[in-house]
């Protein structure tokens, strides 16, 4: 095995590992731990040819991401953890958590979603996909992974991890299981396992448009910089949500969401912004003026929608995000 050959899978790992821990930073860690173990594994006894050179690292990605797996560690976002709030009449006194608390955004870039992209490779790097399978224990979740998302065969994902057939069969029913409780799941059929567990993943509501998502970040940007905020929420889908990991507080409706643009939301006037792509989605990235002629990382805006409209926002605020996006640390 060729070094160079098992960089080919770099990204694929990252991908694989930024779903299973839901943060772009440990899926970096465990991907340069995964490209160490096979480096130093390449000559010796471990890969010796009978599975594809893929496979092989697949399966060090595995035993790197659950060896890295803190107990009890659920990564979330704030709809996650608590019911929708109000616009607070003081906003200094919002709960921010730690980091480690919160679901981060990964750069399509890094991801390798192009617009070449499957409907299962974009909804599985969906936050909200992602924050669901935080729910499940780490062997479910890389069998689902392994399963649903890389079309893992159940008797190679049971080579793979060192299980039997059943085993492998009932983990992904019981996944499953937890994922349509959060109301999520991947689109299409997928390969009935057995008798037993024969429930195929079921279809989402309904997937992104992606000319519908383009022309709504248009808008989505010419009113953000305008700050027109009659035209922002006009964007919005009655019910849509809200969030702005650290904070906890998140809020749901259009209404709500237009009293925090014209209340605390105001320090985004005179913003500057980035158009990208994070998790499968339209994103952008905001820059608040700092000075006379600088302008300074906030926050990260997810867009998702439905309907032709924006069903909701996540914020990811700190500079970090945009280190990881390989972004500009600042605008002239």
């Amino acid at each position: 095995m060729h070094t160079i050959e098992a960089e080919d899978y770099r990204r694929e790992i990252l991908g694989y590992c930024y779903r299973y821990f839901g943060c772009f930073a440990e899926a970096e860690d465990a991907t340069q731990e995964t490209m160490l173990r096979a480096w130093k594994a390449r000559d010796g006894a471990g890969f010796q040819g009978r599975s594809s050179l893929r496979t092989w690292l697949y399966s060090i990605a595995t035993n790197v991401c659950l060896d890295m797996t803190r107990a009890p560690q659920r990564r979330a976002l704030p709809t996650d953890l608590t019911e929708p709030g109000a616009v607070p009449d003081d906003p200094t006194t919002l709960t921010t958590l730690p980091e480690t608390t919160w679901i981060g955004p990964a750069s399509d870039a890094h991801l390798g979603i192009d617009p070449s992209a499957t409907a299962i490779e974009r909804e599985s790097v969906r936050l909200a996909f992602v924050a669901a399978l935080q729910y499940l224990p780490p062997r479910q979740r890389v069998v689902l992974l392994l399963r649903d998302v890389l079309d893992h065969s159940a008797a190679e994902c049971a080579e793979l991890l060192g299980m039997t057939l059943p085993s492998v069969n009932s983990a992904l029913a019981r996944a499953r299981k937890t994922l349509s409780q959060h109301e999520t799941a991947l689109p299409g059929p997928t390969e009935n396992t057995s008798s037993s567990s024969s429930s195929s993943r079921s279809s989402l509501p309904s997937r992104p448009d992606p000319h519908v998502d383009a022309r709504l970040l248009e808008q989505y940007v010419a009113a953000f910089e305008a700050y027109d905020v009659d035209r922002l929420v006009a964007l919005l889908t009655d019910d849509a949500e809200f969030t702005m990991p650290p904070f906890e507080l998140w809020l749901r409706g259009a209404a709500e969401i237009e009293r925090w643009w014209r209340g605390p939301g105001e320090v985004c006037r005179n913003a500057r912004t980035i158009v990208t792509s994070a998790n499968g989605r339209p994103a952008v990235a905001v820059y608040h003026q700092a000075g006379d002629q600088r302008w300074e990382p906030f926050a990260i805006h997810v867009l998702d929608s439905a309907a032709g409209r924006i069903s909701a926002i996540t914020h990811f605020i700190g500079a970090h995000h945009f280190a990881e996006f390989g972004l500009p640390a600042q605008l002239p």
